[in-house]
């Protein structure tokens, strides 16, 4: 009988033993304040997710970078120290639109240079077939 009961009671306590979510809306002052909020949110990338924005992503973390993110404007930080903040804190990863940089100049500049490569590529291939294809002209073939 007593083991039933604590057989019972175990899914109860692993329940309140996960985490708690605070899923309570954001309150903003202004409509401004709303709209600064929602461009630089949409503008990070979620750390979790890492193929959706900060403001559409229903992870934990994201619940709490975006409380970090409105916090942070409250304090009077520009666009700029929040979303520095975060890169110094998670990396240039967090960025949708990484800084241009020496280490990023491949990420920015490599699709072109790949595009670059096989379009030389081609042509070479194309210029080296062309040339095999042709017969060489004979003294009795007439133009």
């Amino acid at each position: 009988m007593a083991w039933g009961l604590a057989l019972a009671l175990v899914p109860v306590r692993t329940a309140s033993a996960q985490a708690s979510t605070d899923v309570a809306p954001l309150q903003f002052h202004d409509a401004a304040e709303e709209a600064r909020f929602h461009a630089l949110t949409s503008e990070l990338r979620c750390v979790m997710c890492q193929n959706q924005s900060l403001a559409d992503s229903n992870a934990q973390i994201a619940h709490d970078l975006r409380r970090e993110v409105l916090d942070l404007m409250r304090q009077g930080k520009s666009d700029d120290e929040v979303v520095a903040f975060l890169v110094a804190r998670y990396g240039e990863f967090v960025r949708y639109k990484p800084a241009m940089e020496p280490a990023t100049w491949l990420l920015w500049f490599g699709p072109a240079l790949l595009l670059l490569g096989g379009g030389v590529a081609v042509a070479r291939i194309v210029r080296t077939r062309a040339r095999r294809d042709v017969p060489a002209p004979t003294e009795d073939q007439e133009w």
